[in-house]
Parts: C-alpha cells; structure tokens; sequence
C-alpha cells in the first residue's frame, strides 16, 4: 500500500474495507468502521522482532515432553478456575464490567506471589504509582517482590520485562498499549492486536505468565477484535453486579484446565475475600415456607452448588403476559412452562411469569429443570414447598423426569447443609446408596412431582 493510505477497519471484528460502510459485512455491527491509516508494510514479523530461526517439522514420537510445575497463586478460588495454578508461558486474558475488581484482583494475586518470594511485574496504562499505592494501602497488600510501572509503550514494556525477568507480569489494561509502527490510536484494532501479539511471543520465549486485563464492551463481550481471545490461552470473566457484594470468576477458555470450574468472592473493604462453601452463602438470605422458593443442586466445575431457585407467577395486566427470566436459559423456561400447561393444567397463558436465580449465578445445566417447574407451581398455586427439601431433575417434553448426572455428588451437598428430603428423578434412585440423614423420593412425571412438594 501507498503511504498515506487510509482503510477503514471494523473495531469488533476487524474486517478491512477500502471505503466506510454502515454495517459491518462481516460481524454484522453498525457503525464499528473506523478509518485508519494504512501501514506502509507488515506491522510484525516474530522472526525478525526475536531473531527466531524457522521452524522445521519433526516426528511425533520424537517430541520430548518436560513436565511444567505449575505456579500455586495461594488463592484457593483463582487456582481452582485456573486448572490447579499458573502454567509458565501462559498468555491470560481477564475480562470483566468497569467497576467489577479485575484490577483489585490481580494486585491481590500478585501480592499473595510476592509473598512466597516470586518477583512478580503489575504494568498499568490507566493509574499512577501513585494511585496505585492508594489501592495497595486498602488492600494490605504490602510486599518487597511486587514492582509497579506506569506505562504504555509496548517497546518499553518488552525491554523491561528482558530486564527485570519478573516470575508473572500483569498488563492493566491491554486497551491501553500502544506501539509507534501504527499511526491508530490506542485502544484500536490495530493496536491491541499488535500489543497482544508481542506480549504472546515475550511470554512464550521467556516462559513468563502474562495476565491481559481487558475493557468489555456494552454487550459484555471483550472489547477489541475476536481474534484476541483466540491468541491468548486462557480468558476469564469476572461476573457480577457492582451493587452485588459477590462475584464469580469463570473459565470460558482454558487450554489447560477445564472450563467448568468458576471461583466465587466477596468484594469487602479490604478487598476480595474467596468464598470456600458458597452453597452456605446462596441460601443465607433464603426465606423459609415461603411459595414460590426451592433449592436445587448444580455441579460447576468438580463441586455440587446449592442454589435458590425464585419463581412469581402474577396475573398480566397487559394483552402480552411477559416472561423475565435472570440465571437460567429463556427459552428452557418458556419450555418448561408449555409442559406444565399440557401436562399439569395449569392455565399460565395470561400470567406474568419471573424465574430468578437467587446470588446473581448463571446456570445452564438440565439438572435444574424440576427446581424452575416447582417454583412456578408453588407460586402459582400459592403454596410452599414442604420442608427442607431440594430439588433435582430434568425435564422431557413429554412430561418425564429424566436422570441426571453426579447425583451422589449433589445429594451429599444437600445433606451437609442440613436438608431432610431430595426429590430427584426416579432412574438415579435406583443406582444411589440411602443415606439416614435424608429421605430420598423418585419422581417419574411432573405430575407426581406437584402432588409430593405440596
């Protein structure tokens, strides 16, 4: 290309186009063209930035593998979502609201390092030392191995990482990086695909950890084009509202772990506390004999989570009765509540219908299914569910209560915090040893499930 050129590149996906269009022809968003000016030749080449050798290919049965000792952070709910601690190499993108803690986080991560004498590396583009000593006094968070930087220069950031060789870095925020070869302003496509490229090959060629702290954008998603989270190893995104005192940290992206697993906290003065039993902190607010309440069990990662189902069923004052639906999948609730009609009789055509998941937590596991069809039946007829007792099962179209996985794992849950009975679908009875503590019930259909709640 000429210099002086310009293009004009889509800030969500980064599609190149010679002239500005409205929508974007391939992500499909309006108004994401940006014009920028055109780089006079390849922006990066690994080979000549590293002085790489090309690579050759070699036969599978010669590769020899080193086993990588991963790197215990001391924060039991960040390892656990990690897989069991940092891998070295590893490139970790963590997403999240303005607000939520990610920044909170990652001082608190690398303080606990610090402290078990790792020289650990927080690089940011938005604070000062300054400011970030303010943060560092609330937290308690003191420690000789931390350093800070502020600064956004990603050629001064390569060489500072050269130069210290710190055991973990963390970058706050990547948005915030920028690199001279590009005329674009930080923050842009351009920009941020090329600092997240130069600090992949820093942290594959030293074997440092590098954690990217990433902007979202107005949908929740990672602001910047989607290849960013396909160049890094891990993403995570920490979740919750900033008027909710919990946050749940989740893999939707690992490479070397699973991504099942999620971390919960509580945002405090100090800081970020870890929640090790959040089963007990799900239910603590739960109302008792109340209709339109249930608990069910859902398995995140390798442990069972006891969680509050909420339902209201209210009569529509509209000609279109809405259906609002926090926690769970829409379109499973609005499936559920065509079985109930069909099966159950239960007119809800005119109803206003509200689900809740209480805590703010995401599920979107089958197993939940008998929780959500129990609590809009106790709602609607006004009843509440016998007891302490928790609700397990899927639901087929036809009316059957279909077995679910891990249910010894569930049941144990239920009964460590103090339920007496466990309606669960009747194929897992079978297979399931009694306990004496908890009286066990097999529900074949919805119909045996509503005549033994109430």
């Amino acid at each position: 290309m000429k210099a002086g050129k310009t293009i004009f590149l889509c800030q969500h996906c980064g599609y190149q186009a010679p002239k500005w269009m409205g929508k974007c022809p391939d992500c499909g968003q309006w108004n994401s063209l940006v014009e920028e000016r055109a780089p006079a030749g390849p922006a990066f080449s690994p080979g000549r930035s590293f002085g790489t050798s090309p690579s050759k290919p070699v036969p599978m049965d010669t590769v020899e593998m080193t086993r990588a000792s991963r790197m215990a952070t001391g924060i039991q709910e960040f390892d656990r979502v990690l897989g069991g601690g940092l891998v070295p190499g590893s490139l970790i993108l963590i997403g999240g609201d303005p607000g939520i803690g990610k920044s909170t986080l990652m001082l608190q991560v690398l303080h606990r390092l610090a402290s078990h004498n790792h020289k650990v590396l927080y690089v940011s583009g938005e604070e000062s030392i300054q400011q970030i000593k303010l943060r560092n006094n609330r937290l308690g968070a003191e420690s000789k191995g931390l350093w800070v930087v502020s600064e956004t220069g990603l050629e001064s950031i390569r060489a500072m990482a050269d130069e210290m060789a710190p055991d973990v870095m963390v970058v706050d925020s990547v948005q915030t990086i920028f690199t001279p070869d590009l005329t674009s302003a930080p923050g842009s496509v351009s920009q941020v695909r090329e600092a997240t490229m130069h600090l992949m090959f820093l942290a594959k060629r030293t074997g440092i950890p590098i954690f990217l702290v990433g902007h979202v954008t107005k949908d929740g998603a990672i602001a910047g084009p989607r290849l960013l989270e396909h160049m890094v190893d891990t993403v995570l995104y920490f979740e919750g509202g900033q008027n909710n005192v919990f946050r749940v940290l989740r893999a939707v992206k690992n490479r070397f772990g699973s991504t099942n697993e999620i971390g919960v906290f509580e945002m405090r003065e100090n800081g970020l506390c870890e929640v090790l039993n959040p089963s007990s902190v799900f239910l603590s607010e739960r109302p008792c004999l109340v209709p339109g309440s249930v608990v069910t069990a859902s398995i995140e990662g390798s442990r069972p989570i006891l969680l509050e189902i909420q339902g209201l069923v209210a009569r529509s004052t509209f000609g279109t009765p809405r259906r609002t639906v926090l926690g769970v999948d829409y379109n499973r609730v609005s499936l559920l509540v065509a079985i109930m009609e069909k099966k159950l009789g239960f007119q809800l055509a005119n109803e206003d219908i509200f689900v809740n998941v209480a805590g703010g937590v995401k599920v979107d596991e089958p197993a939940v299914d008998l929780g959500i069809v129990s609590v809009i039946a106790s709602s609607f007829l006004d009843k509440p569910v016998k007891g302490r007792t928790v609700v397990l099962g899927e639901i087929g179209l036809t009316g059957e209560v279909r077995t679910i996985s891990r249910v010894e794992q569930r049941v144990g849950e239920a009964a460590k915090m103090g339920f007496t009975r466990c309606l669960l679908p009747g194929n897992n009875l079978k297979h399931l040893k009694g306990r004496d503590a908890m009286a066990l019930v097999g529900v074949q259909t919805v119909s045996e499930l509503v005549d033994l709640l109430f």
